[in-house]
């Protein structure tokens, strides 16, 4: 949740920003910090690359948690935690991260250490999910395996 907020202020934006708003937010910023800006600075330059880095880093991971772009991918999401088993998971400052069979992954935020305590202490990891993680977190997905061929 953390790299929601910093992510969410590095742009200036809330939580009920939509996306068309989010996107020129996100445009402005960036004409601003472009580093062809500051091509007579060298040091200023550099901090440009950097700050763009940022603000495009923070740009696409916003828009991959966005309820618009949640609703577009619902069907392939349902699809996935109804029809394919859990692979893998780890578990990382309050990101949990899923594998499932089918070469999906979804990253879960604010998850707390009781419940994946929970989830690696359940004989069925799969029905543990579906009761208490799929739908009770932010979430996006991070990979699919025919994506990354």
């Amino acid at each position: 949740m953390k790299r929601i907020s910093n992510y969410r202020k590095l742009l200036n934006v809330t939580q009920d920003t939509d996306l068309k708003e989010l996107k020129s937010v996100y445009r402005n910023l960036m004409k601003e910090w472009h580093p062809d800006k500051f091509n007579d600075n060298e040091e200023a330059k550099l901090e440009a690359e950097e700050k763009s880095k940022e603000l495009i880093k923070a740009y696409h991971f916003l828009v991959s948690i966005a309820p618009e772009t949640i609703e577009q991918a619902l069907p392939e999401y349902t699809a996935t935690i109804s029809s394919s088993q859990v692979m893998d998971f780890k578990y990382e400052k309050q990101i949990l991260t899923i594998q499932f069979v089918d070469g999906s992954s979804y990253e879960y935020f604010g998850v707390q250490k009781n419940t994946y305590v929970k989830l690696c202490q359940t004989d069925i990891p799969d029905r543990f999910c579906r009761r208490h993680i799929y739908h009770e977190y932010i979430y996006r997905k991070v990979s699919k395996a025919s994506e990354e061929a």
